[in-house]
């Protein structure tokens, strides 16, 4: 029976929309959902539109992957990897959830591999694994939210709102708002509030679709939507942004799909979480996507109590997906070009509880690739008898220093970008088997007139590094306007111009020359227009550079 829909007229506006919900509230209520998701083998997706490390890596000279896989929960690293030349101290530590030596697997006369992590033997004995040991930072965080972040922002603040794999992009190409690659920057599977991809001043866009056949359906027949001619009113600012949301994502949908179909599965991978993301991932890869950096979640390793159980389950299920997975990608010759990294937001205490453990400090983060160059251990894993006043072990190596050598080293990020933007600091490099194929990086001068930007807003104290830069720039929100803030550092001539969120613009704000200083500017008078409610972008352009970033006009 064929249904009939009753026509509306999307041009007209009830006034009444104001009673229940009026334009502050609706665009609010909006901002909360920065995230979204898609379906892919019954997995959903988020990607980054407007992350910014992994868009800036998408251009960078090597052509490597990295998948991040985050046992969230807290693993206990010393049930997983034991540290065999401490065997008696952990043993007397955790009498009742001890793994037995018969049940480890020697990966070396100091170490041995819990043994329901059988499947990674192969990987370890073609050198495709290495194990960081004892790795965390001080003043250890023993929250599973507040250790998500440090770790995602890198970061020991009181707030964390940018993630280190955000950072680098936003210095990198800061006119991303207007000028996206054509591939998503970083797609992320699970965890969708996740901060590590998220820049100091982008929002991120994305969508949910139930299926993949149903994102090919949208994103094939171009539906996408008109912004032109909306009511000025409520109902017109919702339409608006959820319209330029939607368009917004389309062409990722499109070339996510094309990857995902242009590959094959390949055999029956194992019947569980990891596996479901990791074959995902794999046949995005081997479709040719072009994203360099993803990262699924699995949780589960909060095993205060029956640990023996919980967390043997989980370890099983983690090496015979990771196995597989390269399996997959070595048959397909992408196995030296990904690398999987392990990590969590803490380990575990060294005393047992009884039947678990306890939220702890340092653990261990695990690398397999093979570009590696060889598997074994890097640094000394923490005394299990000189421990803190509350029993937890003190950490060796920064998890800074693992991020800083991977962007260095495997990603071929400068040196100087790493130090000064996406860690604010410099850390000890560790020796993980793999150097870039760049090593020496020519300096050079920052010209004249070039246009880098850092946002202040919310950020608190820069590094000095960041101190001589052409201009900044920041929004401000005072007596219900929007004006933006400019500090000038040499003259130069600098167009300030306004766009819709879906890249229409409206107009240039400024078009002048500006002799070194400070500026307030007033968006809306300096436009000699009001403007809705809503989300728009601004752009700075000077000397052929740009930079451009979100304002919301309330």
């Amino acid at each position: 029976m064929k249904k009939h829909y009753k026509s509306i007229n999307h041009n007209s506006c009830n006034h009444n929309d104001h009673d229940r919900w009026n334009r502050r509230s609706f665009l609010q209520a909006l901002g909360l959902a920065t995230g979204g998701a898609m379906t892919l083998g019954g997995s959903s997706i988020a990607y980054s539109k407007d992350s910014m490390l992994s868009s800036a890596i998408n251009k960078a000279e090597s052509d490597n992957i990295l998948v991040i896989v985050k046992l969230f929960g807290g693993n206990d690293a010393l049930n997983m990897i034991v540290p065999i030349n401490q065997y008696d101290a952990y043993a007397n530590a955790r009498p009742t959830i001890k793994v037995p030596q018969n049940n480890l697997i020697k990966l070396s006369d100091e170490y041995g591999m819990n043994n329901v992590m059988s499947s990674l033997e192969g990987m370890w004995g073609e050198g495709q694994m290495k194990i960081i040991n004892s790795v965390g930072y001080e003043d250890h965080s023993r929250s599973h939210f507040k250790g998500s972040d440090i770790w995602a922002s890198a970061q020991l603040g009181t707030v964390q709102h940018s993630g280190w794999l955000g950072r680098y992009l936003e210095d990198k190409y800061p006119d991303y708002l207007l000028n996206p690659p054509e591939s998503p920057t970083a797609i992320q599977i699970g965890n969708l509030k996740n901060i590590t991809f998220n820049g100091e001043g982008s929002s991120q866009y994305s969508f949910s679709v139930a299926n993949i056949n149903r994102l090919k359906a949208i994103a094939s027949e171009g539906n996408v939507y008109d912004l032109q001619g909306l009511p000025d009113c409520t109902r017109g600012d919702k339409l608006e942004f959820v319209r330029a949301l939607v368009n917004s994502t389309f062409n990722y949908a499109d070339v996510i799909y094309d990857a995902y179909n242009s590959s094959n599965d390949y055999g029956n991978y194992p019947n569980n979480n990891f596996s479901r993301q990791l074959s995902i991932i794999s046949r995005l890869i081997k479709g040719n996507l072009g994203t360099k950096i993803y990262m699924i979640t699995v949780g589960g390793f909060d095993t205060h109590s029956e640990q023996v159980d919980r967390q043997s389950i989980l370890l099983k299920d983690m090496a015979d997906s990771i196995s597989y997975f390269y399996e997959d990608l070595t048959n397909s010759g992408w196995g030296d070009k990904v690398l999987s990294m392990g990590i969590s937001e803490f380990g575990r205490r060294v005393k047992e509880n009884g039947t678990g453990t306890d939220h702890g400090t340092a653990g261990a983060v695990m690398l397999f690739g093979g570009g590696l160059n060889g598997s074994g251990m890097v640094g000394e894993h923490s005394s299990l008898t000189d421990l803190l006043s509350n029993g937890d072990m003190y950490h060796n190596t920064d998890f800074r220093s693992v991020y800083g050598s991977i962007l260095k080293e495997w990603m071929c990020v400068d040196a100087s970008v790493v130090n000064s933007i996406v860690l604010y600091d410099e850390y000890e490099s560790l020796e993980l088997g793999f150097k870039c194929g760049n090593e020496e990086t020519e300096e050079t001068d920052e010209e004249e007139g070039d246009v880098v930007v850092v946002d202040y807003d919310d950020i608190g104290d820069l590094p000095d590094s960041l101190g001589n830069r052409v201009f900044n720039h920041a929004t401000v929100y005072d007596d219900n306007k929007v004006y933006l803030d400019l500090d000038v550092v040499t003259t130069q001539h600098i167009v300030v111009s306004l766009y819709s969120i879906s890249g229409q613009k409206l107009g240039d704000v400024k078009n002048q020359i500006f002799l070194p200083g400070s500026y307030r500017i007033d968006l809306e008078q300096s436009l000699n227009a009001q403007l809705s409610s809503g989300h728009y972008i601004y752009r700075l352009s000077s000397n052929k550079k740009s930079v451009s970033a979100k304002v919301m006009i309330q």
